[in-house]
């Protein structure tokens, strides 16, 4: 398989006995090459300094005092976030125990940026080694989800989804053809990039695209690309539980018998939860979800014991600004799983 999103630090890292991916000095040092960090022509020699001597010494201790002499306020703020990221993946020693204990302890109070960069890490992880390219590579762009912010268009009764940021890069730049139409019309100005849709024609120029976050990926029911995003939803719960679960990908929930919900983004959440409540929810609102999903653990002794043998819904929705981001730590924080003893 062809290597990709190289710098999400992937290659930096190594695996323990569990298949979990151990903090080395190249992931630090990968941290500080990201555009938070990284120096800029304007960066002054105090930061150049500082910049360089950590590149040589990933784990060196810096001074609050060294920080303090960087010239510029926002890149001082930078490196605070990165000393205390630095500590917190140190002393987790694997990147999925970072990212476990840094949900856990509630509220996060450094850049979400960083939590989607250990997202990034890890479901390359998951990704490593799939044996048929064509296919995986809708893995791999469901893959972004888990990252990245997604902007979808639902017209013409497709479910399309495309990189938010790759579409404000190029919004005052140029037009995106056909594809990009359907976003234009939902207030999205494009000029000059040309996104494709992926497909099993174009699947494996998607390995030799200059910026891989630019092709869009169809979440319509039934689509390639939608079971691929069930089955990575899988892959993550079980990379982290150790449990067997399966993800089928469902057009409307309907089961009178409703125990469980998980939302994978804020609206999908509030939506998921007025409907479980009984509270009304507009046609408006309804047309936000844009996927819904039914778990089933294979082995029920693994659910919590009020909920065992239950299936659980999953929801992803847009905003009214038709923006996904998917929280794959909702499925860490609320998955029902029982406690070991």
């Amino acid at each position: 398989m062809q290597d990709f999103w190289l710098d999400s630090g992937f290659n930096q890292l190594e695996r323990n006995d569990h298949g979990w991916l151990r903090v080395t000095p190249g992931y630090i040092r990968s941290i500080l090459q990201r555009p938070e960090l990284a120096p800029i022509t304007e960066s002054g020699p105090n930061e150049r300094s500082l910049h360089a001597e950590l590149m040589t010494a990933p784990l060196k201790a810096i001074s609050i005092e060294a920080i303090g002499l960087i010239e510029d306020a926002d890149t001082r703020e930078n490196y605070v976030h990165f000393l205390r990221l630095r500590k917190l993946l140190t002393d987790a020693v694997t990147v999925e125990r970072f990212y476990l204990q840094a949900f856990r302890a509630g509220a996060i109070d450094f850049p979400p940026v960083f939590m989607d960069m250990a997202a990034q890490a890890i479901v390359r992880g998951l990704l490593d080694g799939g044996a048929d390219e064509a296919e995986n590579v809708y893995a791999v762009r469901a893959g972004e989800l888990f990252f990245r912010r997604q902007r979808v268009s639902t017209e013409n009764a497709k479910v399309l989804s495309a990189d938010a940021e790759t579409i404000q890069l190029f919004a005052d730049s140029g037009g995106f053809g056909s594809v990009g139409r359907l976003f234009a019309q939902q207030g999205t100005p494009m000029r000059t990039l040309n996104m494709d849709v992926l497909s099993h024609e174009n699947a494996q120029l998607y390995w030799f695209s200059e910026n891989r976050y630019n092709y869009v990926i169809d979440l319509t029911h039934g689509s390639v690309g939608l079971d691929a995003l069930a089955d990575l939803i899988g892959r993550w719960i079980r990379h982290f539980f150790g449990i067997e679960v399966t993800v089928t990908p469902l057009p409307k929930i309907e089961d009178e018998a409703w125990r469980w919900h998980i939302g994978l983004d804020v609206e999908s959440t509030a939506i998921l939860n007025d409907l479980y409540q009984g509270n009304p929810v507009d046609d408006d609102r309804l047309r936000r979800l844009v996927a819904l999903f039914r778990l089933d653990f294979r082995d029920a002794a693994d659910m919590r014991a009020d909920v065992a043998g239950k299936p659980v819904y999953l929801g992803l929705a847009m905003s009214e600004e038709n923006v996904v981001k998917l929280k794959p730590q909702n499925l860490l924080i609320n998955l029902p799983v029982a406690t070991k003893s």
